[in-house]
């Protein structure tokens, strides 16, 4: 029962991804070659690899990079306490965010995405370990029960078992009468946002109210009052 779990141990969290270069002649010959091999039968030639890259390159950790983490946490007042982890230097990014992890209270911390289970979680693991770090803790899966793992999923609890349902977080937000994160920006504009507008503050800004949107979907689940964010 999700009613169980402590909300003060529920870290939320968001990451916004795009292509590792924003243009495709970037890559070097080894790299394109690999992208094209891995995305043909995606593609189904109704895209070049170079047209794919520029739209799907940051779905794929193997071709991106993180640019901007946000986190939450409930506070004692009931509020959303977010911080977001963000740059141009993704190694830099992910050493502040795991240093989080030294903290008492999130040493034993259940982290909680939307469709976290396919890309949050793997994407920062597997990102961690291409900078040359290990995972933090919570990250770590191998050698865990499934009912080990501290990871908590809104889209997964939405699917009641249903393995071929697919939900949005907007989607979520709307039947559950939250306002919609996506009111500037979505996920799809965000690697032009980054690379021509340059506008990572802008990125930043949508990752967070992810998060609250998330933390208040979960909120919901437990048919329990929304909550607002701290201000800082």
């Amino acid at each position: 029962m999700i009613q169980n779990i402590p909300l003060e141990k529920i870290l939320f969290l968001d990451i916004e991804t795009v292509p590792e270069y924003g243009n495709w002649e970037d890559l070097d010959e080894s790299t394109q070659k690999l992208w094209d091999k891995k995305t043909k039968m995606q593609r189904k030639e109704e895209f070049s690899a170079e047209e794919f890259y520029t739209e799907r390159g940051g779905i794929m950790a193997e071709f991106g990079k993180i640019i901007c983490i946000s986190v939450g946490i409930l506070e004692k007042n009931e509020k959303l306490m977010i911080k977001s982890f963000y740059g141009d230097d993704e190694k830099k990014l992910l050493e502040e965010f795991g240093s989080i992890f030294n903290h008492p209270k999130l040493r034993d911390a259940v982290l909680c995405a939307h469709n976290g289970k396919e890309f949050d979680f793997p994407w920062i693991a597997r990102r961690f370990l291409i900078n040359g770090m290990q995972p933090p803790k919570p990250f770590q899966m191998f050698g865990k029960k499934p009912w080990e793992i501290p990871h908590l999923d809104t889209m997964e609890l939405w699917k009641f078992g249903d393995y071929k349902s697919y939900v949005s977080l907007e989607l979520l937000a709307h039947v559950f009468g939250i306002p919609t994160p996506k009111d500037d920006i979505d996920g799809s504009m965000v690697a032009s946002i980054y690379y021509i507008e340059k506008d990572l503050f802008r990125i930043v800004q949508y990752c967070e109210k992810d998060v609250l949107t998330l933390a208040n979907i979960f909120r919901r689940m437990r048919q329990e009052d929304l909550l607002e964010k701290l201000e800082k």
